[in-house]
């Protein structure tokens, strides 16, 4: 499970002391770490683009746009998911563009928070429930980035033990 995986390689004893590990030991581990990335990152991009549907859908009513359909949306959902933004800083390359294997809870939060019923449904639903669904999602979008920035913090912990071996003659 992702929350799992999570907690045991942002664990505080999870890199211990990582000039004690061989080196297969430290590749071990900065692959889980780098799998469990992969899943944070995929996860924080799904809770992304429903934020960014809700968020297109709150700014269509405060334009004054007539009334609109699930077709509607639908009809604008490649405008509204266009990659045009990006965050501030550097941010990183993703090394794995392929969807991980769902292990049971990567999207049981972020369903919980917007799942497809909430999404089916947002042309009927008033400001106020669009507004509270959006900032649950901000939630979960935070704390995605919070979790993702810790896992690489331990992969470039092991990273940097990897490389001084490689820099120190044996």
């Amino acid at each position: 499970m992702l929350s799992d995986d999570l907690a045991r390689v942002l664990a505080a004893d999870y890199v211990g002391d990582a000039s004690t590990l061989d080196t297969d030991g430290l590749k071990a581990k900065r692959a889980e770490c780098q799998d469990v990335e992969a899943k944070v990152s995929f996860l924080r991009r799904l809770t992304q683009g429903r934020l960014d549907i809700l968020t297109s859908e709150l700014k269509r009513r405060a334009s004054g746009d007539g009334a609109s359909d699930l077709s509607d949306l639908v009809d604008r959902l490649p405008q509204i998911l266009a990659d045009k933004v990006r965050a501030p800083g550097p941010g990183r390359m993703p090394t794995n563009l392929v969807p991980p294997d769902d292990d049971g809870d990567l999207s049981a939060e972020l369903d919980a928070v917007c799942g497809p019923d909430v999404l089916g449904s947002l042309p009927e639903m008033s400001d106020d429930e669009l507004q509270n669904v959006a900032t649950g999602l901000e939630q979960l979008e935070g704390r995605l980035s919070t979790e993702r920035k810790a896992v690489f913090g331990v992969i470039d912990a092991l990273q940097v033990e990897l490389a001084r071996r490689l820099e120190t003659p044996r």
